[in-house]
This record gives C-alpha cells, structure tokens and sequence, in this order.
C-alpha cells in the first residue's frame, strides 16, 4: 500500500470539505456570491480555505518528494501530522483566529521537514 499516495489524497479530500465548508457558510450567512466579505465567520472559513490551499501548494510536492528519497512511513508520518495541523487549524480559527498557531505550526513544520529532506535526498542522491 502506498501511504504517502493516501496521505496526499487524503490533504486533496481535506481541502475539498474546507471547500464546502465555505459553501455551507455563504448560504448560512446569505453571502451572495461573488462577494467574499459580509460576515466575519464566513470569512473565518473562506481564510481557512485559502491559506489551506497555500499550504497544499508547498506541503503535496515535497511530499511526493521526500517519498523518492525516504522512507515511506517516515514521510506519510509527516503528512498525518500536517493532516492533524490543518484540522486543528480551521476549529481554532473559525473560533477564534488569534488561537490558531497550534494548527498552523502542526501544518508548517512538516512541510518545511518534507522540503528539507526532498532537498537534502536530492542532493545527496546527486552527489553520490
């Protein structure tokens, strides 16, 4: 089994139900689309699901990559952590957003390690 062809389709599937999500919002708070403004907490989660899709835009190659280079269940670890991250993101930020920075660490770091050791497998693999 492929964990880490799981894990990114899993973050795929996260950032789709944070696209609902948004849906479901707009119609609890008759925003009209296209305005993205009107309502603080629609806009809690239109800014989930944006900075989300930020995150997804570094966190699926270097995971894709590390896993050329990596042990497989160490880099789909990584992405459960990232997983977890970005779940405790969105409770916290839809509550409160001053109390996101649990998720958002949960998220950050195991995209910068994934990175980090893409390059570092990369390099290595090139040097030897």
């Amino acid at each position: 089994m492929n964990y880490v062809h799981i894990i990114a389709l899993l973050a795929i599937i996260q950032f789709i139900v944070f696209s609902v999500l948004v849906g479901a919002a707009r119609g609890k708070y008759k925003i009209q689309a296209p305005a993205m403004t009107g309502n603080e907490h629609f806009e809690r989660a239109v800014r989930v699901h944006m900075n989300t899709l930020e995150q997804l835009v570094c966190f699926l190659p270097a995971l894709l990559i590390a896993a050329v280079y990596w042990p497989q269940a160490y880099v789909a670890g990584a992405g459960v952590v990232y997983l977890v991250g970005r779940t405790l993101y969105r409770q916290a930020y839809v509550a409160n957003p001053g109390k996101r920075g649990l998720g958002f660490l949960l998220t950050f770091l195991p995209t910068t390690l994934l990175v980090l050791a893409g390059l570092v497998g990369a390099v290595m693999r090139f040097a030897g």
